[in-house]
């Protein structure tokens, strides 16, 4: 299987408001560079857009290393949120519905082709990628018109 590193972000601007996200694939030496935004949206939309971008880029099953600054794409796997929500019919703890199911649905689709390990890394810190994806996201709701 092919080895892949994945950078992801989002971002908004108000949250509901102009949002971008961005993804940033590697592999075998070479790199490919996503982005893309939606003129109303949230912050953890666009969050979930980078990691599904991302993934849908894959042609074939890959191991894949994924990298957000999201806790809450992250802690949804690394704390297996998404079983609970999966039993319980996609409902919260609080049994109050989950957010974005549509794009939590397409994200688990997407996983299943791979093999995934999930890491949190610290927003806006040193990490380098993390940062590049951060100005790749910013720079797509610049590009939205009022």
């Amino acid at each position: 299987m092919k080895k892949v590193t994945l950078f992801t972000d989002g971002a908004c601007s108000g949250n509901p408001g102009k949002g971008g996200w961005a993804a940033i694939l590697q592999s075998e030496g070479r790199e490919k560079v996503l982005s893309g935004g939606e003129a109303q949206t949230t912050n953890n939309r666009m969050e979930l857009m980078g990691v599904i971008s991302g993934l849908e880029a894959l042609k074939y099953p890959c191991e894949v290393d994924i990298y957000s600054d999201s806790a809450y794409v992250v802690n949804a796997f690394l704390q297996d949120w998404i079983s609970y929500w999966l039993m319980s019919g996609w409902k919260t703890k609080g049994k109050k519905d989950v957010q974005n199911v549509e794009l939590w649905k397409r994200l688990l689709e997407n996983c299943a082709k791979h093999k995934i390990t999930w890491h949190k890394v610290k927003g806006h810190a040193d990490n380098e990628l993390n940062n590049r994806c951060d100005m790749l996201a910013r720079s797509e709701i610049q590009k939205i018109k009022d």
